[in-house]
């Protein structure tokens, strides 16, 4: 049996010192924007394959006259990402004319291009999103446990899983801010996707385990002190939690050891959200529940 509640304070400074961390990271050193928010175009195409992306690149800054360029090779494709300020179509026509004349074979995958307006517009309409979601689903769940009132009110079922909701978002984010800083990550719209599904995932695992309070705390009529509820509570979904995400996580490591190089780090957010997301339903939401239950009774 996991003694949840009796181990509150090591699960609970685990959380604290991840989430402050991602939280430092995110604050001092930001996340480097992808197109989808400064606006530009992202280009996918293959050469003939004897080139590399450093003559790719000399060829866009020198030939092309684009002083800002980016390239990534996808290994496994022999597709070559690029990444430039956005352009018009007359240019997208001639510089493929221009690749196909100096390297043979241009062959074009996927074409991109945000202006700098579109893209701040997005990045607003994504912060609200999140904001939203969050909200939304913390006042849903304080509604839905509206007669539990005993030994803790409803509304703060929803406070507590506004915070692990935020727990679960934060430390996937400063991931992405560290790899930003230290490995020019980017961040785009599926980053903003990836969060959302991290959120629906953690929050359905954290009702499971509320719901199962709310039955025994009905059933015990307050036999049972509030810690012993919670930690039977939490054995009783365990099995549940683990299995059913286990099964999420497998999928996931697969996709990111053999999926597309441009969902990498799509995936990489989701499975670190997805695993955060389990241990927060565990060991954080239920123990956040006992810790106000005490300061309460204070």
């Amino acid at each position: 049996m996991v003694n949840v509640i009796g181990h509150r304070k090591i699960y609970l400074g685990i959380s604290v010192v991840l989430v402050g961390a991602a939280v430092f990271a995110s604050l001092f050193w930001g996340f480097k924007q992808g197109i989808d928010f400064t606006g530009g175009t992202l280009w996918q195409f293959k050469l003939s394959g004897n080139e590399s992306s450093s003559q790719v690149e000399e060829f866009f800054r020198n030939d092309l006259e684009v002083n800002e360029v980016k390239i990534n090779t996808d290994e496994e494709g022999g597709s070559l990402f690029v990444r430039i300020p956005d352009i018009s179509e007359a240019e997208h026509q001639k510089f493929s004319n221009d690749l196909k004349t100096k390297f043979g074979v241009f062959e074009e995958m996927s074409f991109q291009s945000i202006g700098p307006s579109v893209g701040a517009e997005l990045r607003q309409k994504s912060i609200t999103a999140m904001i939203l979601v969050l909200l939304g689903i913390s006042l849903y769940i304080a509604y839905a446990f509206r007669k539990v009132y005993q030994p803790i009110s409803s509304w703060k079922y929803g406070v507590v899983t506004l915070v692990s909701l935020f727990h679960d978002v934060a430390i996937p984010a400063g991931m992405l801010a560290v790899l930003g800083h230290f490995g020019a990550v980017e961040i785009d719209g599926n980053f903003v996707v990836a969060l959302l599904v991290v959120v629906g995932f953690s929050v359905h695992d954290t009702i499971v385990v509320f719901d199962r309070i709310r039955e025994n705390l009905l059933i015990s009529r307050g036999k049972k002190e509030f810690g012993e509820v919670i930690n039977e509570s939490v054995n009783e979904t365990l099995a549940r939690s683990i299995n059913t995400s286990l099964t999420l996580i497998l999928v996931l490591s697969a996709l990111y050891l053999v999926g597309p190089v441009s969902l990498h780090y799509f995936v990489l957010t989701l499975l670190v959200g997805v695993t955060v997301g389990i241990y927060s339903s565990i060991f954080v939401a239920s123990p956040l529940l006992y810790v106000w239950h005490k300061l309460s009774t204070r």
